[in-house]
């Protein structure tokens, strides 16, 4: 015949039902609790105070809490490239990227990547004032990338 498992594990017999029932009290204590804060949930529905805020007021929240306002007022700046620099200049570059204060647009050539340096300074001011909020210190223009030029080019070192 085996020994009792309170012997073979080395349990005082006389804490086990204090410890079994300890842990079961707790959680009866959580559950009951739980319920309580759900019932006072539900009847203070409704009542001045309690009123749920709109999707855009939480929205709005959420984003200056979570740094996202950056972001946000980047996305609005390629959604509205062409009210900044104008139709025309529009269609020839858009905003690339923000990253610590330099904001870079790239040009679909070199000779729209130069009108748009000239225009730097402009561009800057025009879009801190429409867009306040988004730190912008630099603005620098890039022309295309020419990946077919950078292979040629590392080819010809390799030769």
């Amino acid at each position: 015949m085996k020994p009792p498992v309170g012997v073979v594990l080395h349990l005082d017999e006389r804490k086990l039902p204090a410890q079994v029932f300890d842990r079961i009290a707790a959680r009866s204590g959580l559950l009951r609790d739980r319920r309580k804060k759900a019932i006072e949930a539900w009847n203070n529905f409704g009542k001045p105070g309690r009123d749920p805020d709109r999707l855009g007021g939480v929205m709005s929240i959420i984003a200056k809490n979570g740094a996202w306002t950056p972001h946000m007022k980047v996305a609005q700046l390629r959604n509205h490239w062409d009210q900044v620099v104008g139709d025309v200049i529009a269609q020839h570059s858009y905003v690339d990227s923000l990253y610590d204060g330099v904001l870079t647009i790239r040009a679909k050539s070199q000779v729209w990547a130069t009108q748009l340096t000239y225009m730097a300074p402009q561009l800057t001011s025009t879009i801190q004032e429409r867009l306040q909020g988004l730190d912008i210190r630099e603005v620098r223009v890039t022309g295309p990338h020419s990946h077919s030029f950078r292979r040629s080019a590392m080819g010809r070192r390799l030769r």
